[in-house]
C-alpha cells in the first residue's frame, strides 16, 4: 500500500492508494496483466482504519462517486480522485466492509450523462436480477497441491483428454425444493463422483462469470472477475475446483473475450462514452447476438480482459480456458453483409487488433501458467490456431475441430440406407487432421435451438437410434484428437437440452439409456488406458487407415499407433445395420487380437453379435499388410482390437 502526503478535503481519502505510477503506466500501455490487484474495491487498512480502497477506469468522467449500503446510496459523499492522466479516479472509504453493496456513479464530461455501474473489477456481484458489486475478498485455504505439481502431466498434449462439458444451473437439480439449481458445495462430491465414475479427465464450465440473463447460459457476461452468486460465494466455487482437483479431475472454464451485453449497470457506454466498445456500430455491435463488440485496440481494454484471464488461472486455480466464439474476433465481416463492416488498415477483412490481443493472451497465460491449456472455439480455416506465437500462430494449446462435429453429425442423420453416398464425410477430417491440435467435440451447441438432442438427431427405430449413437461415440474415440461430450449426451437424454431444469436422469431405469451410459464409461476407460487412443493425437504418426474406401458396405478401419509398436489399437466401424460376416482385415501383427470393446455387446444394450473375445491372425495378405483377422462385424457397431 503507497501513502502519500495529500490529505482529503472531500469524499473519499486520497492519502491511501494501491496504485503505483508504474501500475498506471502498465494498464495505459495494456501492459497490466493483473490489474485486479489494484483496481476495483479491495479491503485495506490505513493505519488503524478499516476501510475499502474503491478504483475504476472512468477517462471520460467528469465526477466519481461510490454509492452503497454503507452511505445510503447517496451520490457525492465519497468522491473518488482522479489519478493524473490515467482515467483512473481512486479513494480509500473508510468503515467500508466485507458484504456492503456498492457501485460508481458516473458524471460524464458528455452530453450530461449520468450512470449507476457495477465493478468491471468487482469479484462478486449480487445475485441476478440484482445488479450491485459486493465488497468481498479471496481468503481461502485450498488443498489442491498435489494436483497443482502433477497437472502438467495431466495436461499434456500427449496425455488423454476426455473432458465433460457441464452447466452448472442444469446438471442436478432439487425437485422437492422448487426445482433450484444445487449451489457450488453440493455440486462437488456428486459431479466428482459421477465424472471418476465415466472415468472423464476434464470438466469443462459453460461461463462461471455473473451474467445478467440466465438463458444466456453464461456467454454474455458482465461480472468478468466474478462467479454468478446464484450458486454460491466466490469461496464456494473456489472449494468446487478444490474438490475437483482433489478427485484428479482437472477444471476448464469458458471465457467470452469476444462480446458483451449492453445492461445498463454493465460495460456498455461505461463513462457515457463507448469506453470498452467500438463506437461505430460496424465494428461495435454484434447483429446476431446484439451485444458490443471489444475494442482490442484500445490497450486499457487489452489490461482488463488480459487481466481477467490471469485471474481465473491465478485465483481460482483454472487448468485451462476455453475462449468463445474466436471466428467472431478474427473477421470485421463476420456474419456482416457487403457494406456493413469495416475493413482493416490494409483493406482486408481481418480483425489485427483482436489477432495480437489474442496471441498476446496465449503468450501471457503460457508464460506464468506454463501447464494450462488454452481452447479456441474457432469455426472457420484460419491457419495456425494451435501453432505458437513464433511461427506465425494464435498460440492456443488446442482448437476445437467444428468440421468434424459438423460432417460427422450430418453423416449419422442419413438413413443407413443412403450413407454409402456421404462416406466422404467420414474420412474428409484426415485430409487436415494434423494441421491443429484438434478436441473432437459434441458440445451444447448441438441440442439447442431446436437442433433436438443427440438421440432424437440418430435415424431408425429405438435400437438403431442408440446403436447409431454408441457408434458415434466410438468412432469419435478412434479417432486423433482429444473428447469434449457434452452432459446428457453419455446417457443419451432424449429433450433438447433446456437450461432452467435438470438433466434426464430418470431415463437411466431404461436397458437403453444405461446401457449408452456405461459405453461411455468404457470407451473412456480404454481411451486413458491404451496408449495407442491418446499417446499420438496430434501426430501423423499416430494415424492410419486400413480401409477408408469401402463405401460400398459404409464401413472403415484404422489403426491407432503408440510410441511403443506393442500398444496399437485396431478400430473396424459398420455404418449399417447389416452384420458383415467374415469379414477379411489386414493387419501388421500375427497373433491372437482380443477385441477391447464392442459396441453391440449386450450389457450396452446392444444384440450381442461379436468375436467370442477375439481372434487369431492367418498369415494371409490383405490390405497391403502381411496378416489378416476374419471379423464378425455387428450392426450399427465398432469394434476396438488389440494384439496380444
Amino acid at each position: 500500500m503507497q501513502n502519500t502526503t495529500e490529505k482529503p478535503t472531500e469524499g473519499a481519502r486520497s492519502d491511501v492508494s494501491l496504485l503505483s505510477e508504474e501500475d498506471l503506466y502498465l494498464f495505459n500501455e495494456g501492459r497490466d496483466y493483473r490489474a485486479y490487484n489494484h483496481l476495483g474495491a479491495h479491503l485495506t487498512n490505513a493505519g488503524d482504519e478499516q476501510g475499502v480502497c474503491f478504483a475504476v477506469w472512468a477517462p471520460n468522467a467528469r465526477e466519481v462517486s461510490v454509492i452503497g449500503s454503507f452511505n445510503r446510496w447517496e451520490p457525492h459523499l465519497h468522491r473518488l480522485h482522479a489519478r493524473g492522466s490515467s482515467g483512473i479516479w481512486e479513494g480509500f472509504v473508510p468503515g467500508v466492509k466485507k458484504g456492503d453493496l456498492y457501485k460508481f456513479r458516473i458524471d460524464s464530461r458528455h452530453h450530461g450523462h449520468v450512470g449507476d455501474k457495477a465493478d468491471p473489477f468487482g469479484m462478486w456481484q449480487e445475485k441476478p436480477p440484482r445488479t450491485a458489486s459486493v465488497v468481498w475478498d479471496l481468503e481461502y485455504q485450498w488443498g489442491d497441491n498435489d494436483w497443482m505439481q502433477q497437472r502438467k502431466a495431466k495436461n499434456s498434449l500427449h496425455a488423454p483428454m476426455s473432458v465433460y462439458e457441464v452447466h452448472l444451473g442444469s446438471w442436478m437439480r432439487v425437485p422437492e425444493e422448487h426445482n433450484r439449481p444445487l449451489t457450488y458445495r453440493e455440486m462437488a462430491p456428486r459431479l466428482a463422483d459421477y465424472v471418476n465414475r465415466m472415468y472423464f479427465t476434464h470438466v469443462e464450465l459453460l461461463p462461471v462469470m455473473e451474467h445478467p440473463f440466465y438463458g444466456s447460459w453464461g456467454y454474455q457476461t458482465t461480472g468478468y472477475f466474478a462467479p454468478t452468486a446464484r450458486y454460491g460465494t466466490p469461496q464456494d466455487f473456489m472449494y468446487l475446483v478444490d474438490y475437483l482437483h482433489q478427485r484428479g479431475i482437472g477444471v476448464i472454464l469458458d471465457w467470452v473475450p469476444s462480446h458483451f451485453p449492453s445492461d445498463g449497470h454493465g460495460l456498455a457506454y461505461f463513462d457515457g462514452t463507448h469506453l470498452f466498445e467500438h463506437a461505430d456500430s460496424r465494428k461495435g455491435f454484434h447483429p446476431d447476438w446484439k451485444t458490443h463488440i471489444f475494442n482490442y485496440g484500445r490497450t486499457e481494454v487489452r489490461s482488463f480482459l488480459l487481466s481477467s484471464a490471469m485471474f481465473w488461472l491465478d485465483k481460482y486455480h483454472a487448468d485451462g480456458l476455453r475462449v468463445d466464439a474466436v471466428a467472431s474476433m478474427l473477421y470485421l465481416d463476420y456474419s456482416r453483409k457487403e457494406g456493413e463492416w469495416l475493413p482493416n488498415q490494409f483493406g482486408g477483412r481481418e480483425n489485427i487488433e483482436a489477432i495480437e490481443f489474442l496471441r498476446q493472451f496465449n503468450q501471457e497465460a503460457y508464460s506464468e501458467h506454463p501447464d494450462i491449456q488454452t481452447v479456441a472455439e474457432e469455426s472457420t480455416s484460419w491457419p495456425m490456431v494451435s501453432k505458437p506465437v513464433y511461427v506465425g500462430g494464435l498460440g492456443f494449446g488446442y482448437k476445437w475441430d467444428m468440421g468434424w462435429m459438423h460432417d460427422t453429425l450430418e453423416y449419422f442423420q442419413h438413413d443407413p440406407i443412403h450413407r454409402r453416398f456421404h462416406h466422404n464425410q467420414l474420412t474428409f477430417r484426415m485430409l487436415y487432421g494434423f494441421t491443429e491440435n484438434f478436441v473432437l467435440p459434441l458440445s451444447h451447441d448441438e441440442v439447442v435451438h431446436g437442433k433436438g438432442s443427440l438421440i432424437a438427431k440418430m435415424p431408425g427405430d429405438e435400437w438403431q437410434r442408440f446403436a447409431n449413437l454408441r457408434l458415434l461415440f466410438g468412432y469419435m474415440y478412434a479417432q486423433p484428437g482429444k473428447k469434449l461430450l457434452f452432459m446428457g449426451g453419455e446417457f443419451g437424454q432424449v429433450r433438447e437440452w433446456a437450461h432452467d431444469t435438470s438433466l434426464e436422469w430418470h431415463v437411466l431405469q431404461y436397458p437403453v439409456h444405461s446401457g449408452l451410459q456405461k459405453w461411455v464409461e468404457q470407451l473412456n476407460r480404454i481411451y486413458r488406458e491404451q496408449p495407442g487412443l491418446h499417446e499420438l493425437d496430434n501426430e501423423a504418426g499416430g494415424f492410419e487407415w486400413i480401409d477408408c474406401n469401402d463405401n460400398t458396405a459404409s464401413t472403415v478401419s484404422l489403426l491407432r499407433k503408440a510410441k511403443s509398436p506393442k500398444e496399437q489399437v485396431i478400430v473396424v466401424c459398420n455404418f449399417t445395420p447389416v452384420p458383415r460376416e467374415g469379414y477379411r482385415l489386414g493387419v501388421p501383427t500375427g497373433g491372437f487380437w482380443r477385441e477391447l470393446l464392442n459396441s453391440d455387446a449386450k450389457e450396452y444394450a446392444g444384440s450381442g453379435m461379436g468375436n467370442m473375445g477375439g481372434v487369431q491372425a492367418e498369415k494371409k495378405p490383405e490390405h497391403g499388410r502381411p496378416y489378416s483377422l476374419i471379423l464378425t462385424l455387428p450392426p450399427l457397431s465398432v469394434l476396438f482390437l488389440k494384439a496380444e
